[in-house]
């Protein structure tokens, strides 16, 4: 499980922000703060691994708070100010979210957060290296996926097809831009529409790789990192 806390001083901020983490089962409310100074008592005795913080509220601000922490988890920043964005990266934000934003952007930050090469803070090791689960949009719904299960990724035009062990998924977005949401080195880009996980390669013979059932050619420019495995 992952624990969070609500940093704002507007409600109705709040039950958007819980309403959009309820939808995912393995974000786990700990706290909700109506200002800097709630939270700083809560962290005092307590740790989260994600806190959700606006900038712009009474008694202290959010970078200011931020400030104050000498270990802090990971923060997304949940604001209606674009102009303080270069100083929340600066501060080392995950993310940066302008109100009102989407759920599909909201789960964009997630994802970022829990699937980052730099998270060392809270969450163990093993479970850095290899999230469990990753969220995929498909038909308009989201449906959480096991990232062991998943064979390949198959560029198709616009969409991307993410095949498992039982089923594929068919997911509006780039190969490219998908593997960023995945643990660095778990996949290996043999193609320029293909992407496998390298665990579930079975074979290597000439151009093309076997993986379960499924053949998948290596492409001329790739043949060197598919090479990789080899030594």
């Amino acid at each position: 499980m992952k624990t969070y806390l609500i940093i704002d001083d507007e409600p109705i901020a709040h039950d958007i922000i819980k309403g959009y983490c309820d939808l995912l089962p393995e974000l786990t409310l700990k706290k909700q703060c109506f200002d800097a100074i709630e939270a700083l008592s809560y962290l005092n005795d307590n740790e989260v691994h994600l806190i959700f913080l606006d900038l712009n509220m009474p008694k202290l601000k959010g970078f200011a708070f931020l400030k104050t922490l000498s270990n802090p988890p990971k923060v997304i920043i949940t604001t209606a100010y674009k102009e303080f964005a270069l100083e929340g990266f600066e501060l080392n934000v995950v993310d940066y979210l302008l109100k009102p934003f989407s759920f599909e952007r909201f789960l964009k930050a997630i994802n970022k957060v829990f699937n980052s090469k730099d998270q060392e803070n809270n969450l163990n090791e093993q479970q850095l290296k290899q999230p469990d689960t990753i969220f995929l949009r498909s038909n308009k719904k989201y449906l959480q996926v096991v990232v062991k299960e998943i064979l390949f990724l198959e560029s198709a035009g616009n969409y991307v097809k993410v095949v498992t062990k039982d089923k594929t998924i068919t997911v509006r977005d780039k190969v490219s831009d998908l593997l960023e949401k995945f643990p660095e080195g778990h996949f290996l880009k043999v193609h320029k529409s293909y992407a496998v996980a390298k665990v579930h390669i079975k074979s290597i013979e000439g151009n093309r790789l076997l993986i379960a059932e499924h053949v998948i050619p290596i492409g001329k420019i790739y043949r060197s990192g598919v090479d990789a495995l080899l030594k």
